[in-house]
């Protein structure tokens, strides 16, 4: 384990404890010796951060302590990779692009040390066919989700019917190199799943659906379960 992930790793420990927790504790569930663990202390109290107690008697972390948002062990940076780079296989043209903008601000962010996890990752998704063409502004579909606005699409099915839906669009689906918007269907009364390669126009209406869109989705979820176990 890299001191990096050791330090993070002892945070982690002494937030989840409320009593001081001895030295030798901490030692022995990082597998460290003592003179390490009191060595790594000495590094994070250096480093500001708001340890109390020495040697013999126990440490403990003010809990009013925020940890740097990127101080990440190389399991969850090699994570953050894979995400990204499945992102930026999958995803619309402007998701793919924050995707890539990611790693580069990740890699600029950590620790020297860590940089390779991102840049040379040992994880990495093969792409199982080529990307499903998309009629609309992926960006205004994903805006729509998270505003709760209602779309107008005309969607083309298999058989090359097309037909006018009003819907409200809960999430994206990803299904290998397909995408699927998850959304109730005002026509039909119930949820659906749209193809995003045969929604031929998508419009953004100016009112919003009723309901929390996480209850919509829950109702989603069972309803799905449902199905399964028939």
């Amino acid at each position: 384990m890299r001191r990096t992930e050791r330090l993070f790793q002892i945070i982690q420990i002494l937030r989840a404890n409320r009593s001081p927790v001895t030295g030798r504790s901490l030692a022995d569930e990082l597998e460290i010796s003592l003179r390490t663990l009191y060595r790594d202390m000495a590094e994070l109290i250096a480093q500001r951060v708001p340890v109390t107690g020495e040697a013999g008697t126990g440490y403990v972390l003010d809990q009013g302590y925020d940890m740097p948002p990127l101080m990440l062990t190389a399991d969850e940076l090699e994570a953050a990779a894979l995400g990204a780079a499945m992102v930026a296989n999958q995803a619309d043209p402007s998701l793919a692009r924050a995707a890539r903008d990611l790693v580069s601000k990740l890699s600029e962010a950590v620790p020297k040390e860590l940089r390779p996890i991102i840049l040379d990752a040992g994880s990495r998704p093969i792409p199982t066919g080529p990307k499903s063409p998309e009629h609309f502004d992926g960006a205004a579909l994903r805006r729509a989700i998270r505003d709760r606005h209602k779309l107008h699409i005309t969607y083309r099915a298999q058989n090359d019917d097309e037909s006018n839906r009003t819907i409200w669009p809960l999430l994206i689906a990803y299904l290998g190199s397909v995408r699927y918007i998850v959304a109730w269907c005002e026509t039909r009364q119930d949820y659906r799943h749209f193809r995003t390669d045969r929604v031929r126009t998508l419009a953004v209406l100016g009112d919003k659906y009723p309901g929390r869109r996480a209850v919509l989705i829950k109702g989603w979820e069972e309803r799905m379960r449902h199905r399964d176990n028939d």
